[in-house]
């Protein structure tokens, strides 16, 4: 394992789970060897997201929303908005969807395993 640096000037972000955003891998990922994942999930402007019910299957999920809010909803607390300086931690397997969004929404995402898959519901 060795010390990660990830600077924010310039950043590249990267399609991924959802076409709705662009992701930018924070370098967790191999430094931890696949053990957890960070990255930052950027709303693409324009794109609105399609609110499916889905699971993850993971050992932990968390997320802080840094910039903008985005709206969630959860089969065990119903209806959450958050905005810049809210966190959610989703326990593994809750069915959850996301309803929608700012075009400006930028929030961190910390996941154990980085790699994980998704579940339609």
């Amino acid at each position: 394992m060795t010390t990660v640096v990830s600077h924010g000037d310039g950043a590249h972000f990267d399609d991924g789970l959802r076409a709705f955003f662009a992701y930018r891998d924070l370098g967790i990922r191999g430094a931890s060897g696949g053990k957890i994942g960070a990255h930052v999930i950027r709303a693409v402007p324009g794109e609105g997201p399609k609110p499916e019910w889905h699971t993850h299957s993971l050992d932990f999920q968390m997320v802080y929303v840094l910039r903008g809010w985005v709206e969630f909803e959860y089969e065990d607390i119903g209806f959450v908005r958050l905005e810049a300086g809210s966190s959610v931690y989703q326990p593994p397997m809750v069915k959850h969807r996301e309803v929608r969004h700012s075009d400006d929404l930028e929030m961190l995402e910390i996941t154990s395993p980085a790699e994980f898959e998704t579940q339609m519901v």
